[in-house]
């Protein structure tokens, strides 16, 4: 699309705008601070729609039905159609839980000149600015002396980054702002001296765990205020995680939809990872083994072979679902000039050719089909030539796998902030999208 263009226009086949579909992603939003509660809160989703967990360490059956596994951020659902044979390929929507922050290091009671702080990391590139004099919470997993977990979510604000005041730092707004990572992104929580282990005790307060029984912890910053409509027209939506929770609600809807259909030809699959934000290198991460895992035993549970295996993977399609860039109105040039993606245009197909998007001509017309089926308008991204590219799961799945992978999302403005804008319809179109490609 050139910028002369006009925006995207819906098909007349299109499905209503549903905005019941964006009021429940904002709630999903709101209740997944972490990635520990977004998969938590999928998986809630899947049992309501017949689906059941099954543990790595249980013999799997193969009889037909949803079924989930979960593994601390990370998801994956499928669903076994009746009568589905052993090499039976698979649809798969790829997404991931974490997004950039600020997490808890190991010591975290820390402080000076009377004011008591949190020790941080800065997980992933976040736009460290954004995070400043916001009202913060604290929330993640804790985990017990008998190895058992607990999540917990103090989502009240709790914690502050204060900016220097501009008195104090007078060429701010001419030389811009400096933040040192490690000096100026320390949050205060109180006044007085520094206890150590007052964290911990005040997480196991709020959780109901007797005291001293946590032992080990995986905690993170998140922004207190809620996910809301924004513009004259609330044609907008804002909220914090979008990159990349909105996949992973779309995707949880889309395969609670198609579940239950028994004329399905393929078996539909949900993957959402964690640590996409740091390189997908971790056994819940798309570079570890977990999707391969479940894939072989989903094969070898119906009596699959080795060959009924490599069958299946030689048909299997994955469409890796992340946000890309809308066209920034005061940043038009860092774009490509003939593409320019825009809020509320429908999902975007995004394009790399040195691979930092699986994305091919092959994939570009099985999206475009699935789109074309759910009577759904969609773009195309690429970078311009004179901006490094962003990456995905999507390679990652692709030559790990030897799966037929394609790059897509939703596109969005200010990405890896606090707070993350996009088009109000569009999580609703990706949803329509991606239920017509699990449908097949």
């Amino acid at each position: 699309m050139s910028s002369s263009e006009p925006a995207p226009t819906r098909p007349a086949s299109t499905p209503p705008f549903d905005r019941g579909h964006t009021d429940d992603l904002m709630s999903f939003l709101a209740a997944s601070p972490t990635p520990y509660h977004a998969v938590a809160e999928a998986a809630g989703r899947l049992e309501k729609a017949g689906f059941r967990q099954v543990r790595e360490t249980d013999a799997w059956d193969g009889t037909a039905g949803g079924r989930y596994v979960l593994r601390g951020g990370a998801l994956i659902a499928w669903y076994v159609p009746e009568g589905a044979a052993a090499h039976t390929p698979f649809r798969i929507v790829g997404a991931h839980t974490d997004s950039p922050n600020l997490h808890v290091k190991p010591l975290p009671d820390t402080g000076s000149h009377g004011w008591r702080q949190i020790a941080v990391e800065i997980y992933g590139g976040t736009l460290l600015n954004t995070w400043l004099d916001r009202d913060l919470g604290l929330a993640g997993r804790l985990t017990l002396r008998d190895g058992t977990h607990r999540l917990v979510n103090v989502d009240r604000p709790l914690l502050r980054v204060p900016q220097l005041a501009v008195h104090l730092d007078r060429s701010v707004n001419t030389d811009g702002l400096k933040l040192d990572r490690q000096r100026h992104m320390q949050p205060i929580w109180g006044l007085g001296e520094v206890q150590e282990g007052d964290l911990i005790a005040f997480l196991e307060e709020e959780a109901g765990i007797a005291e001293g029984e946590v032992t080990g912890w995986d905690l993170m910053v998140h922004p207190v205020e809620k996910p809301a409509y924004l513009g004259r027209d609330r044609e907008l939506l804002a909220g914090p995680r979008m990159d990349n929770l909105l996949s992973v609600h779309a995707g949880t809807a889309a395969l609670a939809a198609v579940a239950g259909r028994e004329d399905l030809p393929y078996i539909p699959v949900l993957a959402a990872f964690d640590h996409e934000e740091n390189g997908s290198q971790s056994d819940t991460g798309a570079d570890g083994p977990l999707l391969g895992s479940v894939l072989e035993r989903s094969v070898h549970s119906r009596g699959g072979s080795l060959e009924d295996r490599a069958r299946a993977y030689a048909g299997t399609v994955c469409l890796s679902s992340d946000t890309g860039h809308a066209v920034h109105p005061n940043y038009a040039e860092r774009h490509d000039p003939t593409h320019h993606p825009r809020a509320n245009g429908g999902p975007i197909l995004k394009v790399n050719v040195n691979q930092r998007y699986a994305t091919d001509g092959s994939g570009r017309a099985v999206f475009a089909a699935a789109c074309e089926r759910a009577g759904v308008p969609w773009q195309t991204f690429v970078s311009n030539n004179a901006m490094p590219c962003g990456t995905t799961i999507g390679p990652i799945t692709a030559a790990r796998h030897g799966i037929h992978t394609v790059d897509i999302g939703v596109a969005i403005l200010s990405m890896h902030s606090a707070r993350e804008l996009c088009g109000a319809d569009d999580p609703y179109l990706l949803a329509n999208a991606l239920v017509a490609f699990l449908e097949g």
